[in-house]
């Protein structure tokens, strides 16, 4: 019996940064509502499903407005998220039930390949758990409170992480549910209490927290943009034109 491989689409974030009325994961990029283009990219991969975690109230338009119009098949559910990106992807894991391994994505990434989730897949079936990043190319300073630099560390042993992170699903779903469940067990999970939960926006630093598990790095792509800024958005229209041919 083969494993189940079920990616979790994330389009549930408000996108303030764009500066638009629009949200961003439903704004036209290269002819079609972004989101779009990231379930092709999972529609067309070796996952068996897809789990599309929109914003509440957004289900119906989604199912309508984006699954069927442009026939996703593989999208079993469109299911709401929550009030941070934590919640939305233990809402989407609760809907993955019965899975082998998971991937989260990003929806504001519309760039990823299908090279990149099958190494991801790949990596979560060797490792457990694996997220996907590039190396840096600018020299990171960290600042003060007031701004100042006060350390340089050596760029060789940075990477900026990117999506999708892929995991076995018995182990991310465990992580999840010790760390936002009221009755479970806490031990080491001070870091995420209170405030500074809304720091929490890599799963695999949830792993590393509550299972004790590191995640493997999965060479990406620089092309794997996140659609943050208006700027953002015109660079994925390049890419994905170049993708696509036209």
């Amino acid at each position: 019996m083969s494993d189940r491989i079920t990616a979790i689409v994330l389009a549930a974030g408000r996108g303030r940064r764009m500066g638009s009325r629009i949200q961003k994961q439903y704004m036209q990029l290269a002819g079609q509502p972004l989101i779009c283009h990231a379930l092709r990219a999972f529609e067309q991969s070796p996952v068996d499903d897809i789990i599309l975690v929109c914003g509440p109230g957004e289900e119906e338009y989604c199912r309508r407005g984006i699954v069927d119009a442009y026939g996703f098949a593989k999208v079993r559910a469109v299911i709401p998220g929550g009030a941070e990106r934590y919640d939305s992807v233990y809402a989407g894991l609760k809907a993955a039930s019965g899975c082998d391994y998971v991937l989260i994505h990003d929806g504001a990434r519309p760039c990823v390949t299908d090279e990149i989730i099958r190494a991801a897949i790949d990596g979560a079936r060797q490792y457990e758990a694996c997220e996907v990043a590039v190396p840096v190319k600018d020299t990171i300073k960290v600042a003060d409170a007031d701004e100042f630099a006060v350390e340089t560390p050596p760029r060789s042993s940075l990477w900026a992480m990117q999506t999708p992170q892929a995991f076995s699903y018995p182990l991310v779903y465990e992580a999840y549910r010790r760390f936002l469940e009221p009755d479970a067990d806490r031990d080491g999970g001070a870091l995420f209490s209170g405030n500074a939960a809304g720091a929490v926006t890599d799963d695999a630093m949830v792993v590393e927290r509550f299972m004790g598990r590191r995640a493997r790095l999965i060479r990406g792509s620089y092309e794997n943009i996140k659609v943050t800024t208006p700027e953002d958005l015109a660079v994925a229209e390049v890419f994905l034109s170049r993708a696509l041919g036209f």
